[in-house]
């Protein structure tokens, strides 16, 4: 067939069409719906998949987050007294190794220590004390969280200074008064001065300001999530400034935990840990499930077996998380396409039934001599076309439906030119597959008993 021929058929369909509108807009509705659906759920899971690679650079590579969990151990110390006291067959030698037995020193530097010493798949660690104090400067007084850190903690936050400097070595050895502020406490106590040299009273010590922290977005759902900190809202000293200066948690008596107790109203064991947080960085990912069961075990053989502390490996969470999602928007396309097939289906209906239709129109093409060919290019053109208007239109509804979807929920979407192009190349095969047998059937006709019906 040469393409002045199919050009003369393409029309002829084309006209067919215009000739019944509504019913061609009717047809092509399966079609329209199909192809906004598959796009609006892969722009849904694009979205998604977006979402948690950003997390995956919030939480850093390889990262295994420690915390210490607070527990009712079966034998406190101060149980262990009263226990001694009612039974005087005890010597001091049990006593002493009933309690070592029965108490966990908590969670501290040492345990990063060795850690560090034991595993080589260890890069760093990030040991992190907080406390909760009041920032005073020029009458303005802010509370919040001052942070006793190490350099490697900026490293695992992936936060920078302007100047790309952090504490010295000096100043991390000896314990010096110097504080790295987040750029919301930067904004509230320097409004209007640079608070580089500058000096902020934190509690009881006057602390002196030698970076800020560029700002960084992170979600409020990923801080408790994911156990990230709010950089922005925190102020970040040496580690040991924290131990030295102001609370080494180590120390702590008994009398003071159970002060801390009754400060909380509440009958949950006191904070005995002198860290609040551990950041460990693996070398090498597959190493990141080893590494963990080797921490557990080396930090239940210095707690004395009292299971104090919490590991979370938020890479594997997420990784777990963006499979999970991934299957399920699989399963939004898969079902969103069914109506693509429905659409088909329609089609084929709706040519059939306009075969039987025209059947003389048919007939009298056929004795004024087109052929079998000529009909089917006829029908499939008119079937095409359908599935084209239908897809084109299918595709604006779809980026039209995601742009809503992203400014009346929190769910971001991203329209993908693949998701474009697959969907649209799928309504325009399912036009061809779906527009064949009515276009054969048509074919078929014998013009002469065509031409008798009425």
């Amino acid at each position: 067939m040469n393409y002045h021929r199919f050009l003369i058929n393409f029309k002829v369909g084309v006209e067919a069409l215009l000739a019944n509108r509504f019913r061609a807009i009717l047809t092509s509705l399966g079609i329209i719906f199909g192809v906004a659906s598959v796009i609006a759920m892969l722009a849904i899971g694009s979205g998604a998949e977006k979402q948690i690679l950003e997390q995956m650079k919030e939480v850093g590579v390889n990262n295994i987050i420690i915390k210490p969990k607070q527990v009712n151990t079966a034998s406190s110390p101060s149980q262990n007294s009263s226990n001694s006291e009612e039974d005087d067959t005890n010597t001091d030698t049990q006593k002493k190794s009933n309690t070592k037995r029965n108490t966990s020193p908590g969670l501290s530097l040492k345990d990063a220590e060795n850690i560090m010493t034991a595993l080589p798949s260890v890069n760093y660690i990030s040991s992190e004390v907080q406390i909760q104090t009041e920032f005073l400067r020029k009458g303005k007084s802010l509370s919040g969280n001052l942070i006793g850190v190490n350099n490697h903690f900026f490293d695992i936050s992936n936060v920078q200074t302007p100047s790309g400097i952090f504490f010295s070595n000096y100043q991390l050895e000896h314990a010096t008064s110097v504080c790295i502020i987040g750029q919301n406490i930067n904004t509230q106590l320097f409004p209007t001065t640079n608070p580089m040299g500058e000096y902020i009273k934190c509690g009881s010590n006057w602390l002196k300001v030698i970076g800020v922290l560029k700002d960084k977005d992170i979600d409020k759902k990923d801080i408790g999530k994911l156990s990230l900190r709010d950089v922005n809202n925190d102020i970040y000293i040496p580690i040991k400034t924290m131990l030295l200066r102001y609370k080494n948690r180590s120390f702590s008596s008994i009398a003071d935990i159970q002060k801390e107790v009754q400060n909380r109203g509440n009958s949950s064991s006191g904070n005995y840990n002198q860290l609040n947080r551990m950041v460990v960085n693996v070398n090498k990912t597959q190493l990141m499930i080893p590494t963990t069961n080797l921490i557990t075990k080396l930090l239940l053989r210095r707690h004395h077996d009292i299971h104090d502390f919490d590991i979370v490996v938020p890479q594997l969470l997420l990784k777990q998380e963006q499979k999970t999602k991934r299957l399920f928007n699989i399963v939004l396309a898969v079902i969103a396409s069914i109506s693509l097939l429905v659409g088909g289906i329609g089609i084929m209906n709706i040519m059939l039934a306009s075969v039987l239709e025209r059947t003389k129109e048919i007939g009298l093409r056929l004795a004024i001599g087109a052929t079998k060919k000529d009909i089917v290019t006829q029908f499939v053109s008119e079937s095409v076309c359908i599935s084209i208007t239908g897809g084109i239109i299918g595709v604006l509804l779809g980026i039209t439906l995601s742009y809503i979807i992203q400014k009346t929920t929190d769910i971001e979407t991203i329209v993908s030119l693949f998701s474009v192009v697959i969907s649209f190349s799928i309504s325009i095969a399912i036009g061809l597959i779906f527009g064949i047998i009515p276009a054969q059937r048509a074919s078929r006709h014998d013009p002469v008993v065509a031409l008798r019906v009425d």
